[in-house]
């Protein structure tokens, strides 16, 4: 079994999921601290694990190290704001966290466990020259073309067909496209995979339901986007990227009740994520609540007190106490 090709594949796919964090553009430049440790299943230190840290924001920024003998890691001077911490190391699958850095308080260690690879194991790549072709559909479909990015994913995925992940990709084009039906056939093979992939399976199936339900949402069907956003909570509960992500629809869609529902579960499940906070204060700001909207825009300045967004946060609550 190729292992790198399991691991290349799902970093890939880590990088140009479908739901974004936007956090400030001095990732790399701050004073916070992190560090953790790799072990394996049984709790055993791993050496020359590699560890990657991605900064998820509109100013990327991603740094590398490897554990020690005794399996540990740390990075320095690291800004405020969401990161993802990736381990991986051949014959083990590959260990992910999303984590916010504080640059006010000190972060906890964190653990990244490394699962073996069994022999039972399929790679999802099954032809790595392919890789051009997801790399081809991201771009397009960061111009714009999603017809043409539609078929670079359809492409990569008939080369690998066991890499349906990309059906994600796929379904992103045909909601734009406006094509619903199709957008939700593809969330609906998403689900007949999720059961054999322990590693993403609980977050697909969440993601393929969100998805779902922002369909019907674009079509104005309320009854039926509630249902399957409920889902998606309830098949992820611990995950606050998944609640605010299904507020992050709402909100672009003017739902602002549902949002502040949404978004206020975020930072129910995630009390020091400041992204919950500033998108809070913006349903308040809406709904003409100001003094709720100062509250959070409060709240998140403790967590974030020195970013882009910060400044525009500062300058809302000024405008609000005039």
């Amino acid at each position: 079994m190729n292992t790198k090709k399991v691991i290349k594949f799902f970093l890939f796919f880590l990088f140009f999921s479908l739901f974004f964090v936007y956090a400030s553009g001095q990732s790399a430049r701050g004073k916070g601290r992190l560090a953790g440790v790799v072990v394996d299943g049984e709790g055993n230190s791993i050496q020359s694990a590699k560890i990657v840290m991605e900064f998820l924001g509109k100013d990327v920024s991603t740094l590398e190290s490897t554990s020690d003998k005794r399996g540990r890691w740390g990075f320095l001077g690291l800004g405020t704001g969401r990161w993802r911490i990736t381990a991986s190391l051949d014959g083990y699958i590959p260990s992910s966290i999303d984590f916010h850095v504080s640059q006010l308080e000190k972060n906890p260690k964190i653990t990244l466990i490394l699962q073996k690879l069994l022999a039972s194991d399929k790679p999802f790549i099954e032809d790595e020259g392919s890789f051009e072709f997801l790399e081809k559909g991201n771009e397009l479909y960061g111009e714009g073309k999603y017809a043409e990015a539609l078929s670079a994913f359809e492409e990569f995925l008939r080369l690998n067909p066991k890499a349906y992940q990309t059906r994600l990709n796929i379904y992103n084009c045909y909601r734009e496209l406006g094509e619903y039906e199709k957008a939700i056939e593809q969330c609906n093979l998403i689900l007949e995979n999720v059961s054999q992939d322990e590693t993403l399976g609980k977050e697909m199936a969440a993601k393929a339901l969100a998805g779902i339900g922002e369909c019907y949402l674009l079509q104005k069907d309320m009854e039926n986007a509630q249902k399957y956003f409920e889902q998606s909570i309830e098949t992820y509960p611990e995950n606050e990227l998944i609640a605010y992500n299904v507020g992050e629809i709402f909100f672009s869609n003017q739902k602002l009740e549902e949002a502040l529902r949404y978004f206020t579960l975020a930072s129910e499940i995630k009390p020091d994520w400041s992204d919950s906070y500033y998108k809070l204060g913006l349903v308040f700001l809406n709904t003409a609540n100001m003094a709720r909207a100062a509250e959070n825009f409060e709240k998140f300045l403790i967590l974030e007190p020195d970013t882009e967004r910060a400044k525009s946060a500062k300058n809302i609550l000024e405008q609000i106490k005039k």
